[in-house]
């Protein structure tokens, strides 16, 4: 054994050495597997996140005000109401606080509620005069029926119409309806142009994906100056 040395790996750096590679060993596979979750997640986002004309439901045989709320008149004589899919996909999920109690009599344009989405509101005025009979149960338990299903089980209000025909007749209603929403969309980019250009130095990074298309709940995102402008275009009397 002449010329052979014994070394032990215990008694140098040997064991640092291995420490290591044991590190990198374990830290490379799980940093590959967390940069293929981002990478997944992010062509998801851009799969599904961009909010066009096609997504926003328009049922037909509703009335649509300038406001973006939606009135339907039924069998009985009672009319529904609740806003509209575009307002709720532009804003995220919101928590709503209505102004009326019912038996509170209520004109067309008036305040009737605020909606709030992280500590912003924005208020919602009523597209008829009436009665005001009753809120919706199942929204005030659970306010995510808005953004779910904002027509059929996302009503928001029961009221008991007093010049239905006379407050309804400039409303949008079927085709027109669909029209309209997409021209509110393109209105909305316009708006944010103008927005952003006086609040934040770089919005393309937060609203807009490749291609100009608006991301899903673009409000979401921005500041309480932002939501305010936004009521008064689009949600205000005109």
């Amino acid at each position: 054994m002449d010329g052979f040395t014994y070394y032990n790996i215990f008694e140098t750096k040997g064991i640092e050495y291995l420490a290591i590679i044991a590190f990198f060993a374990i830290l490379i596979p799980f940093w590959i597997f967390l940069i293929k979750r981002v990478k997944v997640t992010s062509q998801i986002r851009l799969a599904i996140g961009n909010l066009t004309p096609k997504m926003l439901e328009i049922p037909q045989g509703l009335f649509f005000s300038s406001n973006h709320t939606w009135t339907h008149l039924e069998k009985s004589g009672v009319a529904k109401i609740g806003l509209d899919d575009m307002l709720l996909h532009l804003t995220g999920n919101v928590n709503i606080h209505t102004k009326k109690s019912p038996g509170d009599q209520i004109s067309k344009g008036e305040l009737i509620a605020e909606i709030e989405h992280k500590g912003k509101q924005l208020k919602i005025l009523s597209p008829i005069s009436g009665e005001f009979l009753s809120s919706n149960k199942l929204v005030d338990d659970d306010p995510a029926y808005l953004n779910e299903d904002p027509y059929i089980k996302g009503w928001i209000w029961k009221v008991k119409p007093f010049k239905w025909v006379a407050e309804t007749n400039t409303y949008y209603l079927a085709d027109k309806a669909s029209e309209w929403s997409q021209k509110e969309l393109e209105r909305f980019k316009d708006f944010l142009a103008v927005c952003m250009a006086k609040y934040s130095a770089d919005p393309g990074k937060i609203i807009l994906q490749d291609g100009g298309e608006l991301r899903d709940q673009p409000l979401s995102e921005l500041p309480l100056e932002v939501w305010k402008d936004f009521e008064l275009d689009f949600l205000s009397n005109k």
